[in-house]
């Protein structure tokens, strides 16, 4: 399972946490706060190697935390203490993604692939502006596939074979530009969201085609992160975090499994592909998962099958929020085959008063 980090906004020190809770995780944030601040922090699934991106000269609390340039990127050992490699760029380094065989570092108009044994670049995307720095990268080695937005006028994504070094098929997904995408866990299916934020759209990336498409909500609200479920075929879940401050997980095994469509005139007008986006049936949403307007990033950790009391069947799924403000939260989600859902916290966090708290 990857382990996945997310570096802080530019106002704060930093916030990294690991999705595998581990000792070692302390020593690391007050580390990285004497050292100076941060805008990306990615780590290689659990192993000791960090990507590190500096947010630049930060003054916090009138205190003045040492400048990181936002255009240098360093892979760093934490376990040592040690930097490894420094590789330096003319623009800001917007995002980084990595694998067992690939490292992926995102300019504003540029996308590098890079071998990650030997850090010779592989290849040179010539992009169009990505001003924040969108991208999805398969954790697997075999489906080692990279989305970037094709277009800046609407919702289009170019898939790449990172392997094979050559572009697979544009999807042109949303009228809207994007705003989110992710891959599963096989690089099979990709998840994609506009700017408007009522679609959320599921597409097979071999033939470019949209097999499912889910409704988050009616009024527009800025998607900050998805998140498929560990799947080897069809992805059982798929959860979403927007400006709401909501949790929205879309029961997707399920649906296909009882897919329907609208009746009357309606649904003859309507593709197959189409249908269940009207159907909020499989839908569940957990309000106030986080705080609204503070950017979070969310991952399914964990799907578990289930037998309830009644004997019917089921999925329990982990699913870890890491929100900007500092806050870690883990949430257990608990969904029948008769569809009842519950919720339960297992978990608060502030990352951010054990930082403070913890003596250097």
């Amino acid at each position: 399972m990857k382990s996945s980090s997310v570096g802080s906004p530019s106002s704060s020190p930093i916030i990294c946490a690991s999705f595998n809770q581990d000792n070692r995780n302390k020593s690391l944030f007050c580390m990285f706060t004497a050292v100076g601040a941060f805008n990306i922090v990615e780590m290689l699934f659990s192993t000791n190697l960090l990507a590190i991106v500096g947010a630049g000269e930060q003054v916090i609390s009138g205190l003045l935390i040492p400048s990181l340039s936002p255009r240098r990127l360093c892979l760093f050992n934490f376990l040592t203490g040690s930097t490894l490699r420094e590789l330096n760029y003319l623009t800001s380094v917007l995002a980084v993604r990595l694998n067992k065989k690939r490292l992926i570092v995102i300019l504003q108009d540029k996308a590098y692939i890079y071998d990650l044994n030997s850090l010779a670049v592989l290849e040179t995307i010539d992009t169009v502006p990505n001003n924040k720095g969108l991208c999805a990268f398969c954790p697997g080695s075999e489906g080692c596939y990279l989305a970037l937005p094709a277009s800046t006028s609407k919702g289009s994504v170019l898939s790449y074979n990172t392997v094979e070094l050559q572009s697979v098929r544009q999807i042109d997904a949303h009228r809207s530009p994007l705003a989110g995408i992710t891959f599963s866990s096989t690089g099979t299916y990709l998840a994609t969201a506009s700017e408007q934020g009522t679609i959320i759209r599921v597409h097979l990336v071999s033939q470019a085609t949209e097999s499912y498409s889910v409704r988050r909500g009616t009024y527009p609200s800025t998607i900050y992160s998805l998140s498929f479920g560990p799947c080897l075929e069809f992805p059982e879940f798929l959860v979403a975090t927007s400006s709401s401050g909501s949790l929205h997980t879309f029961s997707l095994g399920q649906a296909i499994k009882q897919r329907r469509k609208p009746s009357g005139v309606i649904g003859s007008l309507i593709p197959d592909t189409l249908s269940d986006s009207f159907d909020q049936t499989f839908h569940h949403i957990l309000h106030n998962a986080a705080l609204a307007g503070v950017k979070s990033h969310v991952r399914i950790y964990n799907v578990d099958s289930l037998t309830c009391t009644s004997g019917a069947s089921g999925f329990r799924a982990s699913i870890f929020i890491i929100s900007h403000n500092g806050y870690f939260r883990e949430y257990t989600l608990k969904i029948t085959e008769l569809n009842e859902f519950s919720w339960s916290l297992e978990r608060e966090i502030n990352l951010l008063d054990n930082i403070l708290n913890e003596p250097f």
